[in-house]
């Protein structure tokens, strides 16, 4: 009976799960083997024909690109930054700690509304930046609509929002190390820069997979960002996974066909988290 109780308590969870997750997975995949569109009613069996015609489309070679580029670029500096902000403010004052809250705070902020601000301040005519840059000399700069800027633009975006949260899990993970590690070293002659080396950045490698992990799936899934600041364009220069399946889904209303792009897209993301996981494992150490 007490385990009943216990099991009674998991019920909501489970429920959640099921109706949230686990149903709208096996919908998806039971929806990409039809030609089921948005605007008539019936489903016919189609196979794996969605999953052939996207295979062979030079669309989704070019969007899975973009999407990777986009999420490594993304993901290297994010961490990169966040880290390196980690060591500056690992500091117990009220001066640093106020700062810490300042570079936090974007976390906060709905993307929605960080993508409308640096639409703002990136517009080609009327923009921020390009103002500042015409008082300094220079020629204002089409940001969001030269094909070889705008993806720029996106990550300098994801990166200002996701930097603060990357540098307190950093923080957390430096105030983890014993400090006799650093007090032996001094002894023996060790530098700063061989302290880092050979004792902080082994001993964060937990961290740094968490966050490398995290960050990874965020950036793959990257949606808000393009919707709102460059609609997949200029020339599909932006158009990443989850915006053409949005694209593919509620614009051109074949959604078997998106169906079928959302399991190979799951499936893509899995794989390449595994590959990580398996890669880590004999470089990530967990004694502290």
């Amino acid at each position: 009976m007490e385990g009943f109780k216990d099991f009674a308590f998991a019920v909501p969870a489970l429920l959640c799960l099921l109706i949230f997750v686990y149903y709208p997975l096996l919908n998806s995949l039971y929806l990409s083997f039809t030609n089921w569109n948005m605007t008539r009613p019936t489903k016919k069996f189609v196979g794996f024909d969605n999953y052939a015609y996207l295979l062979t489309s030079d669309t989704f070679y070019k969007v899975l690109k973009i999407t990777l580029t986009y999420t490594v670029l993304d993901v290297a500096l994010t961490l990169s930054i966040g880290l390196l902000l980690a060591l500056l403010f690992n500091h117990t004052s009220k001066l640093f700690g106020f700062m810490r809250s300042i570079i936090f705070m974007p976390h906060y902020i709905s993307m929605v509304i960080v993508s409308m601000v640096f639409l703002w301040i990136f517009n080609g005519q009327y923009g921020v930046l390009n103002k500042m840059l015409e008082k300094f000399g220079f020629e204002p700069v089409l940001w969001l609509t030269n094909p070889n800027t705008a993806l720029w633009v996106l990550i300098v975006v994801s990166v200002w929002k996701g930097v603060g949260f990357t540098m307190i899990i950093f923080i957390a993970g430096l105030r983890g190390v014993p400090l006799e590690y650093y007090e032996s070293s001094a002894i023996d002659g060790a530098t700063r820069w061989h302290q880092f080396w050979s004792i902080t950045f082994p001993l964060l490698s937990p961290t740094t997979l968490f966050l490398f992990i995290t960050n990874f799936i965020s950036s793959m899934q990257v949606f808000q960002s393009v919707d709102i600041m460059t609609n997949g364009g200029p020339l599909e220069a932006t158009k990443a996974m989850v915006y053409w399946i949005y694209e593919m889904a509620f614009g051109e209303f074949r959604t078997g066909r998106a169906s079928a792009l959302v399991i190979m897209f799951f499936i893509i993301i899995v794989l390449l988290t595994v590959v990580q996981m398996i890669v880590s494992r004999k470089k990530v150490h967990y004694e502290g």
